[in-house]
């Protein structure tokens, strides 16, 4: 346990920042099983959004997210070809 006022507040800042991280992170993990699930262009949309999210939240790197999301157009892409 931290025993400095700064640590203190620090150590809250870091649970709060890291509860946010793992809600957005959920909701990306969501996003996709519902995708792969049903390789709609409704849930390919929501799939991309949600990387555009973590992105602008800083918890992605840009090109990360967007090696992701091409990804992701290939799958659908595959996916509308084979249906």
């Amino acid at each position: 346990m931290p025993i400095i006022k700064s640590a203190k507040k620090a150590m809250r800042q870091t649970e709060t920042r890291t509860a946010h991280n793992k809600e957005i992170k959920k909701d990306i993990k969501n996003a996709l099983k519902t995708f792969k699930a049903d390789p709609t262009p409704a849930n390919l949309s929501k799939a991309q959004s949600e990387y555009d999210k973590a992105v602008k939240k800083g918890l992605l790197k840009k090109n990360t997210a967007s090696r992701r999301k091409a990804n992701l157009a290939k799958f659908a892409k595959a996916a509308k070809a084979t249906a």
